[in-house]
């Protein structure tokens, strides 16, 4: 039998770990370019929690707050309170994953979106609190705390119109 060779089909040194470093490293480049674009700063509230000192001091703080602000972010839609917004109908909303990963970049620790993904729904399952000791609560749930800190930064949750 012949050994087989498989040659990398990337400049790195060769593994899987330099590959996928580079692509993170890339991704990370273009984020960051992103953020700094006029367009990523009008009616989005990801960036609006990011430049407030005091949010993101509350997020780095407390698991129990930054999981409840996961929490608020999956399932609803915010309105920024400014009249030309609210004029326009115009809303802001995220998927799970971009929810998780903006808390973990509020925090900041070196984690990503699977440190939060999934963390409400408890019973052993993702990163739940099963015993209730950790104060998480559903995604979806919008505790008092988080919409009075939302409200702080000029947004509201959004009502959900019926559907017909």
């Amino acid at each position: 039998m012949t050994d087989i060779t498989i040659e990398p089909q990337h400049a790195s040194e060769g593994t899987d770990d330099d590959f996928f470093d580079d692509i993170r490293g890339q991704w990370a480049q273009m984020e960051a370019q992103r953020r700094q674009t006029p367009e990523y700063r009008v009616n989005n509230m990801e960036y609006d929690m990011s430049q407030a000192d005091w949010f993101v001091s509350r997020v780095r703080g407390s698991d129990t707050y930054a999981q409840n602000l996961y929490a608020a972010l999956c399932n609803n839609s915010f309105q920024k309170q400014d009249v030309w917004l609210v004029l326009k109908d115009a809303y802001w909303s995220c998927t799970w994953r971009s929810a998780g990963g903006i808390v973990a970049d509020l925090q900041d620790r070196g984690g990503d979106y699977m440190d939060w993904y999934c963390s409400g729904i408890g019973d052993g399952l993702g990163n739940g609190d099963t015993d209730g000791t950790r104060n998480f609560v559903s995604e979806g749930t919008v505790t008092d705390e988080i919409a009075t800190d939302l409200a702080l930064l000029g947004w509201r949750v959004a009502e959900q119109p019926d559907s017909a």
